[in-house]
């Protein structure tokens, strides 16, 4: 039987994963690792690519291992990775310069752009889909302001799963759904632009070629061979980024498909054909799909599986300890009290992450809204259920200002990720989006869609698409209560109000933002 491996680099953890052709998971093999602040440089996430490259390697030995398998078994690979984290080389394809994907160290550069090139933002957006606050260009001109003698050597730049590749097969490429990430690309063309690096005065010929998703790279090189166990024999194929792959391993493949990922972040995703303009008012990022003449509307919302982790670490030592002692998980049980609080949690209002606001992106300080003295009414369970609901409804408001801008209607969402195991989660977004939530059975969608491009470049798949429909299956699917949806609708409402007044007083330099974009 042949064998497809997908390696995932992620912002905590880097994981070699291995797949059958149909789909099967084999094993998985992970290492985390740590994006350390550069010593004097405020908000830095430096990527340490030596130190990292042999965290990959492990990870592709163990796998194997534990598969009872050797490198000749697998046929082909593929990577993944975080976006937004880049790597320059040297004009011997020698690494020089990395950063993971939220370093914000060129906040200066950020405010600089803005004040010096009136518009250029808009009008970048407008091709790119993409703002400064995230993107590349900032983060070159930090490194030619401060560190001259390394911006002096760049010859290349490619994304964190772009370089896995690279050390694997010898060939430095990017694809469009990471690359495009950058900024520093046009969305319908599906390839750079130099000209906006030119624009504001830095190199414009460091960039590679732009394969598609599932393009035959090459061959694992001698060195890499020895390196990471893996075969001479076994293809390497161009990979993607990881919300885009994850959404081919949810079978979100056709345009007007949506899906909600909700991780530590949330992300919702909404396929629209390439030439789609962003909306005027860049209030949503973006990208371009994996799939060819598709991009994505992305909505953002910022810390909605970590703020569910704090709440539990913060206040469920009693749900712990229940869990521990009836064998389940604590998040069962915060559930199934939660299940018992009426829809709405007594008016109980989180105010944590904002809808995407991507042109000016930064949210409220962190609190609770109508707390109440009566512990029948405001406990853990109310409290819990609150922050359920709240993450639907962001999602929903930034589901809306797509819709708005596409005209694409959405009746079904795919929902995926660590949050969609929880039953009264899956249903509160049902309520929420006023849609049908389907559940897949997959459990590493990201890898999984990295597996469907390996195969793809291998022949084992006519295509992203093909795969996509072909392997996804699915596990549950909820059906919205529309008398719900009135009652969310009216709290949505008075959301948005609220988190207006809180931004004030973040304003007003009473209250400390969560989080804010750099440049602001």
């Amino acid at each position: 039987m042949q064998y497809l491996m997908a390696i995932d680099a992620g912002t905590g953890s880097i994981r070699a994963v291995i797949f059958d052709t149909l789909g099967n998971q084999v094993s998985v093999a992970q290492r985390e690792w740590t994006h350390l602040e550069e010593e004097g440089v405020a908000n830095s996430m430096s990527f340490d690519f030596k130190a990292n490259w042999a965290l990959a390697c492990e990870c592709i030995k163990e796998s194997l291992n534990s598969a009872n398998l050797s490198g000749e078994d697998i046929a082909a690979l593929s990577a993944t990775s975080m976006r937004e984290g880049i790597v320059l080389y040297d004009e011997d394809d020698r690494e020089l310069w990395a950063v993971a994907n939220v370093d914000a160290r060129a906040d200066k550069e950020v405010k600089y752009l803005k004040e010096n090139f009136k518009g250029i933002e808009e009008e970048f957006y407008k091709e790119s889909g993409q703002t400064f606050a995230l993107g590349a260009l900032p983060r070159i001109m930090w490194l030619k302001n401060n560190r001259f003698e390394i911006y002096e050597r760049v010859a290349k730049i490619s994304m964190i799963g772009d370089w896995i590749l690279a050390r694997l097969c010898g060939v430095i490429a990017t694809d469009p759904s990471n690359g495009g990430t950058t900024g520093i690309f046009s969305l319908k063309n599906r390839d750079w632009m130099p000209q906006m690096a030119k624009r504001v005065g830095l190199k414009d010929d460091i960039f590679p070629e732009v394969l598609e998703v599932g393009t035959l790279m090459g061959s694992v090189t001698d060195k890499a061979s020895k390196e990471s166990g893996l075969s001479t024999s076994t293809k390497v194929v161009m990979g993607g980024g990881d919300v885009q792959l994850g959404c081919a391993g949810l079978g979100v493949v056709d345009v007007g498909e949506a899906a909600i990922l909700g991780g530590s972040f949330w992300q919702q995703v909404v396929n629209i054909g390439k030439n789609t303009p962003p909306p005027k008012d860049m209030g949503i990022r973006v990208n371009p799909h994996v799939i060819p003449n598709q991009s994505q509307a992305e909505g953002i919302s910022f810390f909605s599986g970590l703020v569910m982790r704090w709440f539990r670490d913060a206040f469920c030592d009693m749900e712990k300890l229940e869990a521990k002692e009836r064998g389940v998980d604590v998040y069962a049980i915060m559930e199934e009290k939660a299940s018992k609080v009426p829809v709405g949690s007594y008016g109980i209002m989180p105010i944590f992450s904002d809808s995407m606001k991507y042109g000016k992106w930064y949210h409220a300080a962190p609190s609770f809204l109508n707390l109440s003295i009566n512990p029948d009414i405001c406990n853990r369970a109310s409290m819990f259920r609150s922050l359920q609901e709240n993450a639907a409804i962001v999602s929903s408001i930034n589901l809306d200002k797509i819709k708005e801008f596409t005209n694409i209607k959405i009746e079904t969402i795919v929902f995926a990720g660590g949050a969609s195991k929880g039953e009264l989660w899956s249903e509160i977004v049902a309520d929420v989006t006023g849609c049908r939530v389907k559940i897949p059975k997959v459990t590493e969608a990201t890898a999984l869609g990295a597996a469907m491009a390996a195969g793809v470049g291998a022949g084992v798949y006519e295509s992203i698409s093909d795969a996509a429909k072909k392997l996804v299956v699915w596990d549950k699917i909820y059906e919205p209560n529309l008398e719900n949806k009135k009652v969310y609708d009216e709290i949505k409402n008075r959301f948005i109000k609220a988190y207006e007044v809180q931004l004030k007083l973040v304003d007003d330099n009473i209250t400390t933002s969560m989080w804010r974009a750099p440049g602001l």
